[in-house]
């Protein structure tokens, strides 16, 4: 006897209502049970989805697809690089419907960039669901755009990817759809707050899922994944495996798009942004290494060494949680320079902000200090000279025409207890920390820092600064360093000159790749005939006169 009639919903005839009962036929029972065993058979032979070209029809999986919903299944952490339009979302929100029906009292969390799109995707389940035969549905308790409730205690929730949106809840599998498209503010801080939630249980499941948009969060967890620093079990995808896609498809979608366009959404690279002061080819050769230690906001990469000399930049803000204060210590023993710390916190205050200073400058050798002196930094230089008698403070003079001038001491009203950024400093900053970057000069292995200097983009005709959303406080410190390299200053307490460094270079560059002159010879004063090979292998003769090629 097949299952019996039961009362709907709310009137809504594809939902079963709660504690109805339902009698099953063996064929039903055998088929509950092989859907309860595998979410695959229970996809592919009872899920409906609508498509573009054909509308509602059966969920038929790609061969990736079903790799995906086995991994899904089998481990608690994955994370998915996928390209654009290869049903990823879908096949998890089919396997979270699985997971919904077939396990007791779970809380789901759909979380996607915008509210509108996890709303969407918990729309495209609600709508598998109505279409799912009454005997393998649980009965419904709650069901609207943001929630829904099945009588086995099963709940799903979708809302905007925020620190406060499962906060206080226990869930059992959260999915991050989009996550690279998170602000990478509140991608920090979703983890902060949610992360102990997840570590909680023993078995629950983070299930993240994205196309590259830059070097963030995602990009993070992305690569640690794949040098196994995480605990996420990668899945990437290539294009070609999407049924129907092929170099022809490929040509044409450039063709409408374009080529960095393709490269993002369908080869999945990581670019940076379009007008980044650093060139997305060489972001994308950037490294980043775990740091030996990591204690509120400060990450150190390599220890103090003995006869080293150290240079510490300082960024200071309000203490408010839009902004951060910052600094970078930075090895300038020698060329290239090496970013051996760093330190970023939006919750210190800049009364306690100079002891931090004090005891890491202190740590590195009495590192050199330079501080940037607009608004409150003036107030945490005047401690770290007055109060706590830093000796090692970077002083700069004002020299009319010549602007500012790193130097020691005072020497006349125009001496200021650090740099004050101006239009001009920073863009003599800016000019010197692309050069240091794109020729290898400085090594940058901190994360946050290449995060940064992914979305440090050009805004207006000139000015640099980061995109909505980002924070640029480690690439100010690295700017101010990269100003105070060119200073006279810095050239004499270094014994580095980074300018003629990279002029030196540029020029034997250049004489390398030019190639040898070549003559033509008209007997002139050869009465010999000698004839000589240069370096370059090219043979040539010693003659008086001779007509260029």
């Amino acid at each position: 006897m097949y299952a019996s009639q039961s009362k709907s919903y709310l009137g809504n005839p594809n939902l079963k209502a709660a504690n109805q009962k339902i009698r099953y036929t063996k064929k039903q029972v055998r088929e509950f049970v092989a859907c309860q065993d595998n979410p695959i058979y229970f996809i592919t032979n009872y899920l409906q989805i609508v498509t573009l070209d054909h509308g509602l029809q059966p969920f038929k999986l790609y061969e990736f697809q079903k790799e995906m919903v086995d991994k899904f299944h089998n481990n608690r952490f994955t994370i998915c690089k996928l390209p654009r339009q290869t049903g990823k979302s879908t096949t998890i929100i089919a396997y979270l419907l699985h997971y919904a029906i077939f396990n007791q009292n779970v809380n789901i969390a759909i979380l996607a960039n915008k509210a509108a799109v996890a709303r969407d995707l918990l729309g495209r389940l609600q709508l598998a669901y109505e279409n799912l035969p009454k005997w393998l549905q649980q009965g419904v308790i709650n069901w609207n755009k943001g929630n829904l409730e099945l009588e086995n205690g099963s709940k799903i929730l979708a809302a905007a990817t925020s620190s406060s949106a499962v906060r206080g809840g226990s869930y059992n599998v959260i999915f991050l759809d989009e996550f690279a498209y998170v602000p990478n503010n509140i991608a920090e801080q979703f983890f902060s707050s949610v992360y102990p939630t997840i570590s909680s249980g023993k078995s629950s499941k983070v299930m993240i899922v994205s196309t590259p948009h830059g070097m963030n969060m995602f990009y993070k967890l992305w690569n640690d994944a794949q040098n196994q620093r995480n605990s996420y079990v990668p899945i990437e995808v290539h294009w070609s495996e999407v049924p129907g896609r092929d170099e022809k498809w490929k040509a044409e979608t450039i063709k409408n798009t374009s080529e960095a366009q393709f490269r993002t959404e369908f080869d999945c690279e990581f670019l940076g942004s379009v007008d980044t002061l650093i060139t997305p080819s060489k972001l994308r050769m950037l490294s980043h290494n775990t740091p030996r230690t990591s204690n509120a906001g400060l990450d150190i990469h390599e220890m103090p060494e003995k006869d080293k000399r150290y240079v510490i930049t300082v960024d200071v803000a309000r203490g408010t949680v839009n902004d951060y204060s910052a600094f970078v210590v930075i090895d300038a023993t020698s060329i290239p320079y090496k970013v051996v710390a760093k330190y970023k916190n939006n919750e210190i205050k800049p009364l306690l902000f100079p002891q931090i200073i004090h005891k890491i400058a202190t740590q590195y050798n009495q590192a050199e200090v330079l501080i940037e002196v607009n608004d409150i930094g003036g107030q945490v230089a005047d401690t770290m000279q007055f109060d706590l008698e830093y000796d090692n403070l970077i002083m700069v003079n004002q020299r009319g025409r010549s602007g500012q001038v790193a130097g020691t001491g005072f020497s006349g009203k125009q001496s200021q207890l650090g740099l004050r950024t101006t239009k001009a400093t920073k863009k003599i900053g800016c000019s010197n920390l692309k050069a240091m970057v794109e020729h290898d000069k400085i090594v940058i292995q901190d994360f946050h820092i290449i995060q940064e200097l992914s979305t440090y983009i050009l805004k207006g005709k000139e000015k640099f600064e980061a995109e909505e959303g980002s924070s640029d406080d480690l690439v100010t410190c690295l700017v101010m360093f990269a100003w105070l390299s060119n200073q006279t200053y810095f050239k004499e307490l270094t014994d580095q000159d980074i300018r003629a460094r990279l002029v030196d270079e540029q020029s034997h560059q250049m004489e390398q790749d030019m190639a040898p002159f070549g003559f033509i010879d008209d007997g002139v004063d050869n009465p010999e005939g000698e004839t000589y090979k240069d370096p370059y292998g090219t043979t040539w003769s010693p003659v008086k006169y001779k007509r260029g090629l």
